[in-house]
């Protein structure tokens, strides 16, 4: 629902300034719940595409250049080998988003990585705090690259992983204390590497630490499909 009125946004169909039809509207026109629509439009504006003014209506924003936004949909991703292919996504994308962060990062970065590491130190055992200490200290890693297309493009992904997975990766990821440690000595490690702008080591950091959360997740899959068998 939303991708079809995101789409026409980003397709020049619905232009900055044109007004939306009403909520009752837009469900007969595209067959769906008023709840669905309500939902849609709550995503819209949360992607900063629409605004809702009370009294008014709903509005097209006019999106900045900057911003890349498009259609990611949950249903892209339907088995083990889709979650693969979006784990190379990320991990083409993390690697050289830590290279640059090494070569650009300032002394801010560094202070906002200190924190969202000490906090992550702190989440042994609390699988919702880690993912998101997790998620914040790779968009620090892609801010710090000074390259705003680069957070807003991880955004997109990381958004797409923790849609599509939802509880797994909190659940196999933070479920062992073992596991969570070495997730933040794995980050650590990263750091490190960005704090002493060495870019080849930041990329070894970042390649390392993507492939063994991509080990630990397709082992999950795989003995989730066995015990189904």
């Amino acid at each position: 629902m939303s991708e079809v009125l995101h789409e026409k946004i980003r397709g020049g169909v619905l232009k900055p300034g044109d007004r939306l039809d009403s909520v009752e509207q837009l469900a007969e026109q595209l067959q769906v719940s008023r709840s669905a629509v309500r939902e849609a439009l709550s995503a819209l504006k949360a992607m900063g595409l629409i605004e809702i003014k009370q009294g008014s209506g709903t509005f097209v924003k006019s999106v900045p250049p900057n911003r890349l936004d498009f259609p990611l949909s949950t249903a892209m991703l339907s088995n083990k080998l889709d979650i693969a292919r979006l784990l190379e996504v990320r991990k083409i994308i993390e690697v050289g988003a830590a290279a640059s962060a090494a070569n650009n990062r300032t002394e801010q970065d560094i202070q906002v990585m200190v924190q969202i590491l000490d906090n992550m130190k702190q989440a042994h055992g609390d699988g919702e705090l880690g993912e998101k200490v997790d998620y914040q200290f790779h968009v620090a890693i892609a801010t710090a690259s000074q390259n705003p297309l680069l957070a807003t493009i991880l955004d997109q992904i990381s958004g797409l992983m923790i849609d599509t997975m939802k509880e797994t990766r909190r659940i196999w990821l933070y479920s062992k204390k073992t596991t969570s440690e070495q997730l933040y000595e794995e980050h650590m490690k990263i750091f490190l590497a960005i704090q002493q702008q060495n870019e080849e080591l930041a990329k070894q950091a970042m390649t390392s630490h993507l492939s063994n959360v991509e080990k630990v997740l397709l082992q999950y899959f795989e003995t989730t499909e066995s015990n189904l068998l």
